[in-house]
């Protein structure tokens, strides 16, 4: 097991990867990336093809993070949804806002193909609904995204046409998206990581940032060294902690848990999903399932907004699973993990500056995959001159969660009990 952290399916399965050394030097840069997972490796990956002398400081190993255990469903889009943003910056910047993250899609695809990552990529992604609001609701969407925003096309299907699709009678409806995908979340952030070590950026693993002196040049010290840079990048999202106060006050970590099936074989996996899609329910608090290239079912489920894991997680991601698929009853789960993705207040990601040369990246709210690729490539875009579109996501509103560092955990837990009240509605 390449990562330090509790076996997760993805781990067992990861590709080779060389292990990165410890920084053990004061060393220069013109920018230092904090962060290894899927924004770090993204943005060191442009920064070092734009000829900039980059280095990584990665705390633990690559992926260690929600990067390389997440459900790894590719979407366009954000998880505040396309009206917020028409509302916060209006439906021209909106329409901008959209059209970057269906880039991220299209660049993940030309990163996987361009640098031969090997990660099961697979297109095609479902949202379903539970009853006939849930399905409302989808058609609503359906004409916002293409009427509106130009995206599809897109099919909304019925109950017969889902189950055609899903073994099971649990949904009513789905809204089909051709242009979504899903991959081994692992195997990518390592793939990314390699291709910006190709590229010629400088990765360190087991290197924890204590703290960020921001100045010209900016100073980024560890426990055992030092990068003086021009230019920082960081991407810690929710594992930033107290390294930039301001920035950890606007982020809320969630725990979310995923667990493997046994394999249960070619034929038995593909009539669960008869097409290799993903699949995601509509409810605030969702159920999110996918097969693996090795005929698993992973199915990712319950959350904690209170950061313990109070539960039997693995358990309890099970009954959701059976909910959805009962007559997988017989069928053991191998693998169960959990940890931490970063949310913000309005679920809108957070870019932005904590100084003239130190931007970050974070809040990517369970949209990661594809839209830490582009955003890393918006932070190059930044440091090399053009702002433009990084300025963008500066003016979307954030703000810290209420009750400080001690309140703020049981506050949001208790506004949690509401959606997940409106979920059974």
């Amino acid at each position: 097991m390449r990562l330090e952290a509790p076996l997760s399916y993805y781990a067992a399965t990861a590709n080779a990867a060389p292990a990165h050394p410890r920084l053990e030097a004061e060393i220069e840069a013109d920018v230092c990336v904090i962060g290894g997972g899927l924004a770090g490796c993204s943005t060191a990956l442009h920064l070092a093809e734009r000829g900039y002398r980059v280095v990584l400081l990665e705390a633990r190993r690559v992926g260690w993070g929600a990067s390389g255990r997440s459900g790894g469903q590719a979407l366009p889009g954000y998880a505040c949804g396309p009206d917020r943003l028409v509302r916060e910056v209006g439906l021209e910047n909106a329409r901008r806002m959209w059209e970057i993250s269906v880039e991220g899609l299209e660049l993940l695809k030309t990163r996987i193909a361009r640098h031969a990552i090997d990660c099961d990529l697979q297109w095609g992604h479902l949202q379903v609904a539970l009853k006939s609001r849930q399905r409302d609701e989808l058609a609503a969407e359906q004409h916002t995204l293409e009427d509106r925003f130009g995206y599809g096309p897109l099919r909304l299907l019925e109950r017969a046409e889902v189950q055609a699709l899903l073994q099971t009678r649990r949904y009513c409806a789905g809204l089909y998206d051709p242009g979504s995908a899903h991959l081994h979340p692992l195997n990518y952030a390592l793939g990314l990581a390699e291709a910006a070590h190709a590229a010629g950026a400088v990765l360190h693993e087991q290197s924890a940032v204590t703290s960020i002196t921001p100045g010209d040049p900016a100073r980024i010290q560890t426990a055992h060294g030092a990068v003086r840079a021009r230019f920082a990048a960081v991407c810690c999202n929710a594992y930033v902690d107290g390294l930039l106060p301001q920035l950890s006050a606007r982020i809320m970590p969630v725990s979310t848990y995923i667990v493997a099936t046994e394999p249960l074989g070619a034929a038995r996996a593909e009539a669960l999903i008869r097409q290799n899609i993903a699949v995601a329910d509509s409810n605030f608090v969702l159920d999110y399932f996918r097969r693996s290239a090795d005929h698993r079912l992973l199915f990712g489920g319950p959350v904690s907004y209170s950061g313990l894991d109070a539960f039997n997680h693995a358990h309890a991601t099970r009954r959701r699973m059976l909910k959805v698929f009962p007559q997988l009853r017989d069928v053991a789960i191998e693998y169960a993990w959990g940890g931490h993705v970063d949310i913000t207040m309005s679920r809108a990601p957070d870019f932005g500056r904590v100084a003239p040369n130190v931007y970050y990246l974070q809040g990517f709210s369970g949209h990661g995959i594809a839209l830490t690729g582009i955003a890393g490539k918006l932070v190059a875009e930044a440091i090399a001159g053009q702002a433009e579109r990084f300025d963008l996501f500066e003016r979307l509103h954030h703000r810290p969660f209420p009750g400080g560092c001690y309140l703020r955990v049981p506050a949001l837990t208790l506004a949690m009990l509401w959606y997940r009240l409106r979920d059974l509605l």
